[in-house]
């Protein structure tokens, strides 16, 4: 082979050396291969084709099981039941629909603000639906228990509104207790 001449396409160079870099990248391909197949230890690969892998998994069988398509309540409800979520989720229900539950000029003048352990805090909007929300209580409590399910909600604790603060400000005094006005 002289050097004006290409080399040929296929054929390596008789001086042993490896074949000239081929545009298409298939020379370095083919490289890897045989480098791969010349290090010691590699088990021998057997050719497969993608029709012909098996994997292997337990059968499912004739009876339905969890691999199985599901409807999406049944799932969220697996979900919510594994995770113990059914108080907090009817809970966050009854936030959404308080209104409803208490009444529409109840529902208007006082919100939830959480409920833990069976006590249940609701904030009003002034100090005279607090005296009403604490008179009530009792039926609302009934009434959530009926939503929620017997003995969820024990206590209402009753918030009057989010009063100012007077440390600050050009009605603030030094060693002042504040305007003493009736807030709740």
């Amino acid at each position: 082979m002289t050097s004006e001449e290409p080399p040929d396409e296929g054929a390596p160079e008789e001086s042993g050396e490896s074949e000239e870099h081929r545009p298409d990248g298939l020379d370095l391909a083919r490289a890897a291969a045989r480098a791969a197949a010349a290090s010691p230890g590699t088990p021998a690969r057997r050719r497969t084709t993608s029709t012909r892998r098996r994997t292997f998994t337990k059968s499912s069988g004739a009876r339905p099981d969890d691999r199985d398509p599901q409807l999406l309540e049944q799932a969220m409800g697996r979900l919510i039941a594994n995770h113990g979520w059914e108080v907090d989720l009817k809970v966050q229900g009854v936030f959404g629909r308080w209104a409803e539950l208490v009444g529409t000029e109840v529902g208007d003048h006082c919100t939830p603000e959480s409920f833990d352990d069976g006590r249940l805090v609701v904030r009003t909007d002034s100090t005279a639906w607090a005296t009403q929300l604490k008179l009530l209580a009792p039926t609302i409590v009934r009434r959530l228990n009926e939503e929620l399910g017997h003995g969820t909600v024990s206590v209402i604790d009753v918030h009057g509104p989010h009063l100012p603060t007077w440390t600050k400000g050009r009605l603030s005094s030094r060693d002042g207790r504040g305007p003493r006005d009736t807030y709740g």
